[in-house]
């Protein structure tokens, strides 16, 4: 059974399968279950959920995780293609290895004449047009609902049933927030090793931050960000982005609505404003006297728009000084 401790061996693997609640501990359960039966699996999430490293952690514990681990990515193919793509990975498999996996990604996004030629491909299909001694263990994932595409005609239903055998549905980040401060000390730490930096402290305020966000890109987008926070070295500094989406997304009073332009112009110059100054940082690896002179402006006034950036609404008093 897969546990939802944070075990070294298994983040080594799949960030995003850590953390709490007793979903998230039902659902590495059925993996643990199933992973060692060859049944189809159909992986459900938004995109930046973890479909890609719950099909390799199947993959893994699986009784052939030596072999052949084989994805295909169905959101950029034509049949053409897709069908080269099938022939590749079944000889791979039945040339190279006694047995593997084979990772439909976004299968939600091959249109119907694709979708027919996939069936044409497994097992018990219509037409066997590849009747190899071999086939590998068949794992799928999607963003969208397929009980929704099958009804409205534009997935097919045989194929449905096909890689339907066992559906794992992905929470959400918004739905996993008590898992945020584990998933940035991990990514944190992870990104400090691999970017040879420290991994910069961070305080209450920032995970408050991030909690109350709704993170549209999961758990990946938080990765991100923490390599971000790693780069620049500073967290408040990365996190800006993060608020000023969150602003964005903010619904606008109805008495502001006719004034919502001047506010939009104004938010864009502040960020193309913080732009310029993370870019000119960058270049001239933090030295901000250098940067100021680049950026044609004093360096006191370059010391006041970072604490503009860092600690936005809280700059009624001039910085002084500086090194």
């Amino acid at each position: 059974m897969i546990h939802s401790t944070q075990s070294p061996e298994l983040l080594s693997e799949a960030d995003f399968v850590f953390g709490s609640g007793k979903i998230l501990e039902s659902l590495n359960a059925t993996v643990g279950e199933i992973a060692q039966i060859d049944i189809p699996v159909l992986i459900l999430g938004e995109s930046g959920t973890g479909k890609d490293a719950y099909a390799r952690l199947l993959h893994r514990f699986s009784g052939y995780s030596d072999a052949l681990f084989k994805k295909i990515n169905c959101s950029v193919l034509d049949p053409a293609q897709l069908h080269r793509q099938l022939q590749e990975g079944l000889e791979a498999h039945s040339e190279l290895h006694p047995a593997g996996t084979l990772f439909l990604d976004g299968i939600d996004e091959l249109d119907l004449a694709c979708q027919r030629l996939l069936l044409s491909f497994l097992p018990d299909g219509e037409v066997q047009q590849n009747p190899a001694p071999y086939r590998p263990r068949l794992i799928s994932s999607s963003s969208r609902d397929l009980d929704e595409d099958v009804q409205a005609g534009r997935f097919r239903k045989e194929l449905y049933f096909r890689i339907n055998g066992v559906c794992l549905r992905l929470l959400p980040l918004r739905e996993r927030k008590p898992d945020i401060r584990a998933f940035l000390e991990h990514f944190l730490k992870k990104h400090a090793k691999d970017l040879r930096k420290p991994a910069p402290a961070f305080s209450q305020g920032t995970v408050d931050t991030l909690m109350a966000y709704d993170w549209p890109g999961n758990i990946r987008q938080l990765e991100n960000l923490a390599r971000k926070m790693v780069a620049l070295g500073n967290t408040n500094l990365a996190i800006e982005d993060i608020r000023i989406d969150a602003k964005a997304r903010m619904p606008v009073p109805s008495e502001a609505q006719g004034s919502s332009l001047k506010f939009a112009v104004k938010a864009a110059s502040r960020q193309r404003e913080r732009e310029l100054i993370l870019q000119a940082l960058e270049r001239t690896k933090w030295n901000r006297k250098r940067a100021a002179r680049e950026l044609q402006i004093s360096y006191k006034a370059l010391l006041y728009k970072l604490k503009q950036i860092e600690n936005p609404g809280d700059c009624k008093n001039e910085l002084r000084g500086g090194r």
